[in-house]
């Protein structure tokens, strides 16, 4: 009899375990259907820094985000960003003519901005930096303007103190060439696919062939047929021919890829990935945001991380919206990339380096091996430190 009740009380202390092991299943499936994953992250040793940990990814539709957690944080206070400048006027910027393009060691910032000549460039503009700050410009920042719309061509700091700039710029409205010349903030950095060519290849042809395509990925190894049960990208190249023709005639990237008519749910988009983030992410312990790792399906594709969380969220809005441009102009797979694939991605290259350089203001260096490139951006004084680290799985 003793024995009989010792074996029920087994029994009941079994399935209470199995009960509790069946809710704990439960609510991990709920908070993968859901998109909420738990809280939890993998240490990664990725392009130098130990610290770096991968947080669990948020997926919508075929765009998967993994938040980069780190609990190293650099004081990036005493920098400005191009909107910010822009915005305050600290930072003009002008088509460049042949006169006011040198700079001077006795360049006084308080002076009324200098006279330019008619020789404007479609590569090239004219800064005339006034803030207080160094100024940090991104690869694919687009100044809204001028003659023609343009974006930023490669990583730099501009320093304090500076005389008139010569910006390295590339056009993203291929047919307008009028008679303005202010630039103002845009708030807009261009998607991936148009981004690696401005930052990589720094090729103006190659510029205007991303904008017109929308993700030049199609043309990459394995893209195209690789998953026969895609749908077909919605920034289609008959759409993108269709919005130009319409509302864009100039070829004006905002036009083209922000334009209602275009019936294309970028904002929306957006917003969904947006919310999801922010809950995923709102329960981080140990460290804070600091970057993210971008995958389309089941390719990883895309990494920008920061020297500081501040930084990270300054930069972004906009850098959220080009991901999601860049997922609208891919094929709508249901595949998706693992955090190993994203793991495997941060791992730092050894291959090719290209270094430059500006004595006492920045180091640029990018690194190429294969299909990858890694691109990072360090300032010199008053502080050595990494402010912007990109990695990128070229789409051809």
């Amino acid at each position: 009899m003793q024995g009989t009740t010792q074996c029920q009380a087994q029994r009941h202390t079994t399935r209470r375990l199995l009960l509790g092991l069946g809710i704990l299943a439960a609510a991990s499936l709920s908070a993968a259907v859901l998109g909420f994953p738990p809280h939890t992250t993998v240490k990664v040793s990725a392009a130098g820094k130990t610290d770096w940990r991968l947080s669990q990814p948020v997926t919508y539709e075929n765009l998967t985000i993994f938040p980069i957690v780190s609990s190293d944080s650099a004081d990036t206070r005493g920098f400005e960003t191009l909107d910010e400048a822009l915005a305050s006027g600290d930072a003009v910027v002008r088509e460049s003519g042949h006169s006011g393009m040198h700079r001077s060691r006795d360049y006084d910032p308080g002076l009324d901005e200098p006279e330019y000549d008619e020789g404007a460039q479609v590569n090239q503009l004219v800064l005339v930096y006034r803030g207080k700050r160094p100024l940090l410009l991104l690869a694919g920042e687009l100044l809204s303007g001028g003659k023609q719309d343009r974006i930023i061509g490669k990583d730099r700091i501009v320093p304090v103190g500076a005389g008139p700039l010569p910006l390295d710029v590339f056009c993203v409205e291929h047919g307008r060439w009028s008679d303005s010349d202010q630039f103002t903030a845009s708030t807009i950095i261009v998607h991936p696919s148009v981004r690696e060519r401005a930052a990589v290849d720094q090729e103006q042809g190659g510029v205007w062939d991303a904008v017109r395509s929308g993700s030049t990925a199609t043309e990459s190894r394995g893209m195209a047929g690789s998953a026969p049960e895609a749908a077909p990208p919605a920034f289609s190249q008959q759409r993108i021919e269709n919005e130009i023709s319409t509302s864009a005639p100039t070829e004006s990237y905002d036009k083209i890829y922000d334009s209602p008519s275009s019936g294309v749910p970028v904002a929306s988009f957006t917003d969904e990935v947006q919310r999801r983030f922010a809950k995923a992410t709102s329960g981080i312990k140990d460290g804070s945001v600091v970057g993210v790792v971008v995958a389309y399906g089941g390719e990883v594709a895309w990494s920008d991380v920061f020297a500081s969380p501040a930084l990270f969220q300054q930069y972004w809005p906009k850098l959220l919206r080009s991901y999601v441009v860049e997922a609208l102009s891919r094929p709508q797979t249901h595949e998706h990339a693992s955090l190993d694939d994203a793991q495997e991605f941060l791992q730092h290259l050894d291959g090719r380096v290209n270094t430059e350089s500006e004595p006492g203001v920045y180091r640029w260096t990018e690194i190429t091996q294969g299909h990858y490139v890694e691109i990072s951006l360090e300032s010199l004084e008053p502080a050595q430190i990494k402010l912007h680290w990109l990695k990128i799985h070229r789409t051809s």
